[in-house]
Parts: C-alpha cells; structure tokens; sequence
C-alpha cells in the first residue's frame, strides 16, 4: 500500500482523506493542516498520523506521494516542496492564480523528476468520459460547436470569493480544461462578458457571479460557457456536443431516478445539491488514477501541469476579454 500525505483537512480534505482511504493501492498515512485540531480529526478516523507542518511531514521517510488539498494561495509552495522531497504530487486545481509563479513551480517538478497530477476531476465522470470516447469514435463526424453549462447551487461565502481569483480563475477553470478535453485542440480566441446579478457588492473587489465566454479554434470550432454562482433547483451540470452528424448530450446527475406521474404532469428528483455529491465518483477514480496508474505503475498523468497551466492562460485571457469588452487572441 502507497502510503499517502494529504495536506489539508477542510471539507475537500477530508472528502479526499475518504477516497485515499478506500484506494486499492493507498493508505492515508499522514494529514497536515496548520489547523493541528482539524488536521488531528481526520488522522485519527482513519489511524494515521498528524500534523502541523508539511516540513515536518516530509522529514517521516515512510511517506510516498503527497496530495494537496489546501488552500489555493499555498499550491505553489507546497509542490515545490514535496518535489524536492522526491514525491510524487496530486495537486488540486489551480497550480496557482499567476502564471509567471506556475512557470517557476513547473520549473522545479521538471528539475527533480516527479510526476505532478493536476485534480480536474470531470474529466474522470463516467458519463463525460463515455461522451469523449464516443468523440474518440468520430460518431459526430467533424464537431462543430461544444456547449458547457455549470452553475452553482448557492453563492460562496464572500470571504472565499475574495481570496478565490474571481469567477474565471476558480469556478470557470474547470470547464475550460473540459472545453481543451473535448475540443482536442486549443482555443485561439476568447471572447467573455459578465455581471453581478446575484450579489452586486462582490462587484467591490472585481468578481462577478455570471458570465459566458465563447471561444474560437484555429479549425473554427465554437465552444461556449455559461456560469453562475446560482441555481435554485441544485448543482447543475451539462455538456452538449454538435456535430455534423448529430449531437452528444451528457445530463444532470440525480439522487435517485425515480419518477412521480399525475394528471399535472411527471416530477422527478432535483440534482445533486454541490460538486462533492454530483462528483463522487470522479474524485474516487481520479485518486485511483493516481495511486495505481502513476505512483504504483509509472504511468505519465492523463491531467499533466501543461494541462492546469493552459487552464489558467485561458482564464486570464477570458478576464481580459471581459476587462476591455474585447475578443483575446491565444
């Protein structure tokens, strides 16, 4: 068994502690939060050790991957630490929020040989992966527009919102990895507009909680995005690919599939109400993904640091873009 450190014991920690716990290959070996009491909660549910400090941490020489589950502001440094160290990282997105310090993180993982998994978990959703092996199948024949439609079940606190990178760089981000997934090939223009229909006081410090961004390919394929911070009816979550022969759909995931027919019409259940839910399964097979196939067989990761670093150049782009009501050339 690979035995794990996870650093970071909030909600995605302990969410990950679960899915490490339950690894064929893994064991969840050590936990660290500066939060010595959340990270001491997580350790002694699942027999391992605690800690204050990720130094501290790498000193234990029985340690053999780390994941990093932290908050966003501390990736960067945490990577660079545990490559040093000659562990192998799971790390979630984003690598960081500026493109010139992922350069320099990048620069580090290539200089000490480890492998850098990046956590874009959607890739790993069944349903998405079964929609991007039919494209594989080239059933559409030439696709020619990808739709992504994510929205949140309720606004985050603003305190998260403030420190989050704005809605492009922390919600938006994943579906631009989708959008890279799909579409086979990088966007060459990016064009966004937003606003602040839900909150207009996070308009203070620059964010927004609408928005849609098209982007353009150099074969002239369209994908366009739409995010908001609100949904009343739970965490929606949909993909629809066009082609010339026809069309891909990949629909909201439900707790149940039960259906209540009457004479006013057919009620079913509301999807799942946040990402944890909606996402179990991919964060359970991502974690596989990295336990089995990188660290356990030496296979290179599906979600390389290119990947996130790309993620993040598309999203500055799309900041710009809304920034100077402008298209952005990539």
């Amino acid at each position: 068994m690979i035995r794990a450190c996870l650093i970071g014991a909030g909600r995605m920690g302990s969410d990950h502690a679960k899915h490490i716990a339950y690894s064929q290959d893994a064991e969840l070996y050590a936990v660290v939060d500066s939060n010595f009491e959340a990270a001491q909660e997580v350790a002694n549910k699942y027999g391992a050790k605690a800690f204050s400090s990720t130094e501290a941490a790498l000193k234990d020489p029985n340690i053999e991957a780390v994941v990093i589950v932290s908050n966003t502001d501390t990736h960067a440094d945490l990577i660079m630490l545990a490559a040093r160290a000659g562990k192998p990282i799971f790390c979630e997105k984003p690598i960081d929020l500026d493109i010139k310090r992922i350069d320099e993180c990048l620069k580090v993982v290539e200089e000490c040989g480890v492998s850098l998994f990046v956590g874009f978990n959607r890739r790993f959703d069944p349903s998405f992966q079964s929609l991007r092996a039919r494209l594989d199948k080239k059933i559409l024949g030439r696709v020619e527009q990808v739709m992504i439609s994510s929205r949140d079940h309720t606004l985050p606190e603003k305190r998260f919102l403030k420190t989050s990178g704005g809605l492009f760089r922390d919600m938006m981000i994943h579906d631009f990895d989708m959008a890279r997934w799909l579409l086979g090939e990088d966007p060459i223009e990016v064009y966004a507009t937003g606003s602040c229909l839900i909150d207009p006081s996070i308009d203070e410090f620059g964010d927004l909680d609408t928005a849609m961004v098209v982007m353009k390919t150099k074969s002239g394929t369209l994908c366009h995005i739409n995010n908001s911070r609100r949904s009343v009816y739970g965490y929606d979550q949909r993909i629809e690919v066009f082609g010339e022969n026809g069309m891909l759909k990949a629909n909201n995931l439900q707790p149940t599939t039960v259906e209540h027919s009457t004479g006013e019409g057919i009620r079913t259940d509301n999807p799942h109400p946040s990402f944890p839910q909606r996402y179990q399964d991919a964060y359970r097979i991502e974690i596989d993904h990295f336990f089995t196939d990188i660290v356990k067989n030496g296979q290179k990761p599906s979600v390389s640091a290119e990947d996130g670093r790309k993620a993040i150049l598309i999203a500055d782009a799309a900041e710009k873009s809304y920034r100077t009501k402008q298209p952005v050339k990539l």
